[in-house]
């Protein structure tokens, strides 16, 4: 639901709509080189009603029909108005159906936490929470402390609950698979990682458990204290976080499309975990939403938050790095163009959200697509119309910072593979997407988790130690040791800052993964290939292989295992192939996956014994000469191996959810 740690395959759409930002912002886009002093920023225009539309009207829709995205409603708010509100493209495609700015409905994705978060605010202003409190204090179930350290809701709204990601159920398919929000949680509470406090790694699990604490606390069902408390007092009539709409709204909800050119839309995507991505919303309203947190907690002579409370949620509240991103109480930091700017991003299968909050200038964007895009370029989408709008009304000329002249040191400490601090327990995911950080020319480097709206990996430039800036750039990378001088992980205000990125170490890089497991499959297929075709050639000729009871109980162990190795690859390819397009993830549906798989894994390591035992015995004991007694050590070292692999992916943990 959160757009941390979206990483693939990168976006033409976002590159088709990134070129036309750039050439429309180009004086403000440069960042500073040792050669040149940056250019001079360009006078900014005035934000008028008529300059946005202008602005948006030529760009949003080339945006998103090259992106391949349906339709887009964007607004923008200043000084205690709505400046700007309209509609791009289509709600619905088959029906033509334009969107609408203040009636068509999209879904907010995580932005809906914002809401939760309000909601602890208030709840915290009136002396019922307290954010530093055991959060066990305000449940009728317990969370484990296993760091001895409790959770509480400071570390929730931070996303430094320490707990492991989960993803089944968040969405859910049909509405009758909807159940009560604290069944969830007590059927899917992930394991504590980390010390809370002490690892920023995002949580949809912590924030649905906040919502749980709201709904507990006030004594009124989550849905019905939001739209009493917020929504309402807002006037955001056409907002809510029931499930399935009311009658009234279902007309003006948008169509959700993977392509705007698919024949089959998305159908409506149902918020298992309601507080942490369940809101339904129009742009319009959000832009009173935004409103109300610009005016200190005020909207049309409304109060919903004191001033010092909305302060306090847009305090940052630590950082990875000093200087750095970092979290606020809900909210994120995305400071850029000199400018203070807090938000939040929002994601379904379809929909799309992002919010954008500059407080220094009392100015707020928000932005709604309802297509991915080709190859995610939503992501791409919205991030270029923002950037460009800074760029046109704010614009900004970076300090200079000069290239460190000796950079071969520190280049050496950093390379190497780096994993996300948001990850499942199918560990495999978290090793399939680690990101490395390569040697660049000129003592530069690379990364290819952080990239150009084209996919093509940023470069950056030393300028500090362990500090690295965006060539052509204003965003800085940087990496934090431990009293040894290793490094642990790196974070940039190039990404938003709800995880941090882990450095691998030994076998588990992804180098290392590549290169041993691709030998394991083969020594697995030649060993289960010899075996099918020493069989055929003896029958053939009637000469059978003659050993000892248990020696060839052994071998036929060792060679049942290879061929279990092979289904336990086999089926896990499978089981990722039936994930490509899927809009939930929902443990009925993936049970007849997981059971199997599991049992394949446990049945994986018993092989992995007989391949290790038969190993040592031919050696010590033959028969076989030196090639056939090599085969066996061969076999046995990748049934070492073997083990270690399926305890480290996870793949016999018997766990139905991640």
């Amino acid at each position: 639901m959160s757009r941390a740690g979206r990483r693939g395959v990168r976006r033409l759409a976002g590159l088709l709509a990134g070129v036309m930002v750039m050439s429309l912002t180009f004086a403000a886009q440069g960042g500073a080189a040792d050669e040149r002093m940056p250019a001079a920023a360009a006078d900014p225009h005035q934000m008028t009603p008529a300059d946005l539309g202008a602005f948006f009207d030529g760009m949003t829709p080339y945006a998103i029909g090259q992106a391949n995205i349906a339709g887009a409603a964007i607004a923008v708010v200043a000084d205690g108005h709505i400046l700007f509100a309209k509609g791009y493209g289509f709600a619905d495609v088959k029906s033509r159906r334009p969107v609408i700015a203040d009636q068509t409905l999209f879904r907010a994705g995580s932005v809906s936490k914002l809401f939760t978060w309000t909601a602890v605010m208030q709840l915290v202003q009136a002396g019922r929470l307290d954010l530093d409190r055991d959060i066990n204090a305000y449940l009728d179930f317990e969370v484990p402390e296993p760091f001895g350290r409790p959770i509480t809701l400071r570390d929730a709204m931070t996303h430094s609950t320490g707990f492991e990601d989960a993803v089944t159920d968040l969405f859910v398919n049909e509405a009758n698979q909807l159940y009560p929000l604290r069944k969830f949680l007590l059927q899917h509470m992930p394991p504590v990682l980390h010390p809370p406090g002490k690892v920023v790694a995002y949580s949809n699990y912590a924030t649905a458990l906040a919502g749980y604490i709201v709904q507990r606390i006030s004594g009124e069902p989550y849905d019905e204290y939001i739209a009493r408390h917020i929504l309402l007092p807002l006037r955001m009539t056409d907002s809510t976080f029931q499930q399935p709409l009311p009658p009234r709204m279902q007309p003006h909800m948008a169509t959700g499309y993977r392509l705007s050119s698919d024949e089959d839309p998305v159908p409506f995507e149902y918020v298992e975990a309601a507080p942490a991505g369940a809101l339904t919303t129009t742009v319009t309203d959000m832009a009173r939403f935004m409103l109300a947190q610009l005016g200190g907690g005020s909207l049309d002579g409304t109060q919903i938050l004191e001033p010092a409370t909305v302060r306090q949620m847009h305090t940052p509240q630590g950082r990875p790095l000093p200087g750095m991103n970092g979290m606020d109480l809900g909210f994120y930091d995305e400071n850029r163009n000199g400018l203070r700017i807090v938000g939040h991003a929002g994601d379904t299968g379809a929909f799309h959200a992002d919010l954008h909050l500059l407080l220094d200038r009392n100015v707020g964007f928000f932005i709604m697509v309802n297509s991915t895009g080709t190859a995610g370029a939503a992501d791409d989408v919205r991030v270029a119309l923002f950037r460009a709008f800074l760029d046109r009304y704010f614009p900004y000329t970076p300090p200079v910072e000069a290239t460190l002249r000796d950079t071969a040191r520190d280049t050496a400490r950093v390379t190497g593979f780096y994993a996300s601090s948001r990850h499942t327990a199918l560990r495999i995911l978290n090793a399939l997407g680690q990101s490395p950080v390569t040697a660049a020319a000129d003592g530069q480097i690379e990364t290819s988790a952080l990239t150009q709206l084209s996919g093509v990996p940023k470069r950056w430039r030393e300028v500090a130690p362990l500090t690295w800036r965006e060539v052509d750039g204003q965003a800085h990378l940087r990496f934090v040791a431990d009293e040894a001088g290793a490094v642990q992980y790196w974070v940039s205000d190039a990404t938003i800052p709800v995880e941090i990125n882990q450095r691998v170490h030994g076998l588990g890089q992804s180098s290392m993964l590549h290169l041993l497991g691709g030998l394991f499959v083969m020594v697995i297929l030649l060993a289960v290939a010899v075996w099918a075709g020493g069989a055929i050639i003896r029958r053939r000729f009637r000469q059978p292989l003659v050993l000892p009871r248990l020696k060839a109980s052994l071998r036929l162990a060792a060679r049942v295992g290879a061929v279990i190795y092979l289904a336990l690859i086999v089926g896990w390819l499978a089981f990722f192939a039936s994930l490509t397009g899927r809009d939930a993830v929902v443990s009925g549906e993936l049970l007849g996956w997981f059971i199997p798989l599991y049992v394949l894994g446990v049945l994986a390591i018993i092989g992995s014994v007989a391949m290790i035992v038969n190993a040592g015995l031919r050696l010590r004991m033959g028969p076989g000469g030196v090639l056939a007694r090599g085969g066996e050590l061969i076999l046995g070292l990748a049934g070492i191996y073997g083990i270690w692999g399926v305890i480290h992916l996870g793949l016999a943990n018997f766990l139905i959810s991640f």
